[in-house]
């Protein structure tokens, strides 16, 4: 028995419930690409809507890794630690592309569900990968908790787009 035994179901439950978002946004994005783009949208697209797909993507690839069969946690914490880096890197290009974008003045929960929590979600995976080595047990809720950050974080954050452009874009025209 690894650590990473009864993990099993929680992983498929949030990375089916990741894949289901991925494709629903998917969806919605094709929905809305129908309407006329204005100057600077393409940006704020790459500073707001694209982020969600890559923390969707994240979390369905922590619970397709999380379900193989690993001989030990050992392995698997060498692909959440490269992950979790590479998610600190992306957050922090994602946060440029925020304050170099024209066609939306981000507020307090954006920074919030943008920048903040996905940047704190991607810190607790590398240090969960790097303190397996001591606390496996332990780091795997760590793990779980990023993952369903994320979740969560695409969640509100694909809806806040919804919502901003059934609301707000459909008013101006």
């Amino acid at each position: 028995m690894t650590a990473l035994s009864g993990w099993e179901n929680f992983y498929v439950i949030v990375g089916s419930s990741a894949g289901a978002l991925i494709g629903l946004q998917f969806v919605v994005i094709t929905l809305i690409a129908s309407r006329r783009v204005g100057a600077g949208q393409a940006e704020a697209g790459s500073a707001f809507a694209t982020p969600s797909v890559v923390h969707f993507g994240t979390v369905l690839l922590l619970s397709a890794a999380l379900c193989a069969p690993w001989h030990g946690v050992g392995e698997a914490a060498v692909l959440l630690g490269a992950v979790g880096i590479a998610g600190i890197v992306y957050v922090i290009i994602v946060i440029r592309r925020q304050r170099r974008q024209t066609a939306y003045m981000p507020e307090l929960e954006d920074w919030m569900f943008h920048a903040i929590l996905p940047f704190a979600a991607y810190v607790v995976l590398a240090a969960s990968a790097y303190a397996t080595r001591s606390h496996a047990y332990e780091a795997l809720f760590g793990v779980a908790g990023a993952a369903l950050l994320l979740l969560f974080i695409g969640i509100h954050n694909a809806w806040d787009a919804v919502t901003y452009h059934v609301f707000t874009k459909s008013s101006e025209k």
